[in-house]
């Protein structure tokens, strides 16, 4: 049967040897016996225990409370709740590292759309990336529409070159041109962005957003208050009240990263 030192114990614990002398000294962890130089010699059974002391300390429980616990009735059964509710533990702090690198690797991804970069933009990145859940909403919405109505009219086109009957077709055409027009301007009533220059919101005018350069998240806009010309970040208007779209969109970097998690 393997014997351990007090120093092996120490190592295979992850603790100091002065821990191990200590739970000796308290009577939770006593060596299986001493060698002829009165050094001390633990089994295996005792390694097992110094295990076990140490994760009910790690739990919080005091020397006094783990040593009754040890020397009671059925000290398993309290262990399997203690393990329970570590386990529980870990999966929250789990998931809470999970959601914080989430938020990392979506600021190394928005740090990608800015030109210039600075502290206030990532004040930026994290109002952009709060509001993005509702932007991609609103680009569903805005899909979903528009599909249905592309399927009706290119039904009208085969049916016309069928048939040779093309007023459906056209009064489909006409149709979509009118919802183009609607849709284009609710869309951009509904969006502001953020120049990564100066940081500050602004509405573009609807004619240079129409015919800007653009990905789902980004236009190249000239900003109208530091006239700096790039690409800037689309946010969505939370139209709660009526506000004031001049405002600063950096917020305090950390307390938007806490908000999110």
């Amino acid at each position: 049967m393997s014997k351990y030192t007090t120093g092996e114990m120490a190592k295979y614990c992850n603790v100091s040897v002065r821990t191990v002398q200590y739970y000796d000294t308290r009577g939770i962890l006593t060596p299986s016996e001493l060698s002829e130089g009165g050094r001390r010699l633990y089994s295996e059974n005792e390694l097992k225990r110094l295990k076990i002391i140490c994760f009910l300390r790690n739990a919080g429980l005091s020397i006094n409370s783990i040593g009754e616990l040890l020397n009671g009735e059925n000290p398993e059964n309290v262990i399997s709740i203690l393990l329970d509710q570590q386990n529980q533990l870990l999966k929250e702090e789990i998931n809470a590292r999970q959601n914080q690198l989430a938020i990392i690797e979506g600021i190394k991804r928005e740090l990608k759309n800015f030109e210039h970069f600075s502290v206030e933009s990532i004040g930026d990145i994290a109002y952009t990336m709060e509001n993005k859940k509702k932007l991609h909403q609103l680009h569903l919405m805005i899909l979903f529409t528009a599909i249905p109505i592309s399927i009706v009219q290119w039904g009208f086109i085969i049916f016309g070159l069928f048939t040779q009957i093309w007023w459906p077709a056209l009064a489909c055409l006409l149709g979509a041109i009118i919802y183009a027009i609607w849709l284009t301007n609710f869309y951009f009533k509904r969006v502001a962005y953020i120049c990564p220059h100066c940081h500050e919101v602004f509405k573009p005018k609807l004619k240079e957003a129409i015919f800007a350069r653009h990905t789902p998240t980004l236009r190249k806009l000239t900003c109208p208050i530091c006239h700096h010309k790039g690409f800037c970040v689309e946010k969505l208007i939370i139209r709660k009240k009526k506000t004031n779209l001049k405002q600063r969109a950096t917020i305090n970097p950390c307390a938007q990263i806490i908000a999110l998690t």
